[in-house]
């Protein structure tokens, strides 16, 4: 599918990579483009983000002690991010993490995530879900009452795929409204509507991965902006 087509469907295209270039150095991340890492306050400074091969290669160091997040500001209400990615492993995952940061009722302005693995995507509200922060305090002290455990369920929905390591595919997560749609390779592998999905305005992207992922060709659409 051409960008010109995607541009069309989505919006106005207000970033993209295609991550041809070189570091200066191979001791810490140096990725450019605007683009940030949480590797030195959750890795010890360690390199978790190499460039090469025309890619981002993005692995979690042994020292680390959270997933790594590679952010990306992008502002929009609707709009669609479009991206390669390969997963190497079968216990590996890339996760399109929507946050904003301005928005102090949920933890590190967590809204939204579509989570891709070999096996499954998973599709999560996490604004009025886990990360809303009364809820987060209750499930941190292990004091979640069970109707609030049954209505956390609802804010989750998981769709089975097969998909080879070490094989490129085509990721396309879409926002429109209260509704988060993801296809791979140009087939729809499912949608979620809730709430948080809805929320005014998406300041950030954050990649998250939990072991190891590559990244290329990122694209970011806005087809509303929250004036």
């Amino acid at each position: 599918m051409s960008s010109s087509l995607l541009a069309e469907d989505h919006g106005k295209l207000i970033f993209q990579d295609d991550f041809e270039r070189n570091e200066s150095q191979e001791t810490k991340d140096e990725i450019g483009k605007g683009w940030g890492t949480n590797s030195r306050s959750r890795a010890a400074g360690n390199k978790q983000v190499d460039l090469k091969n025309g890619a981002m290669y993005i692995s979690m160091h042994k020292v680390a002690d959270h997933a790594v997040s590679v952010t990306q500001p992008a502002e929009f209400q609707d709009g669609a991010v479009e991206l390669r990615f390969m997963l190497e492993n079968e216990k590996d995952s890339l996760g399109l993490n929507f946050a904003d940061l301005k928005y102090k009722k949920v933890h590190a302005g967590h809204l939204f995530v579509a989570k891709v693995s070999p096996r499954f995507v998973e599709l999560t509200d996490l604004k009025t879900g886990n990360m809303d922060l009364k809820t987060r305090e209750l499930r941190l002290a292990q004091k979640l009452p069970p109707e609030l455990q049954e209505a956390l369920k609802a804010k989750r929905k998981r769709f089975p795929v097969k998909l080879k390591t070490g094989q490129w595919y085509t990721l396309l997560v879409t926002v429109n409204g209260d509704q988060l749609t993801v296809k791979i390779d140009g087939e729809t592998i499912g949608s979620f509507s809730s709430e948080g999905m809805a929320h005014p305005t998406k300041r950030l992207l954050r990649l998250a991965v939990p072991r190891n992922a590559v990244v290329d060709d990122v694209k970011i659409y806005a087809k509303t902006v929250q004036e």
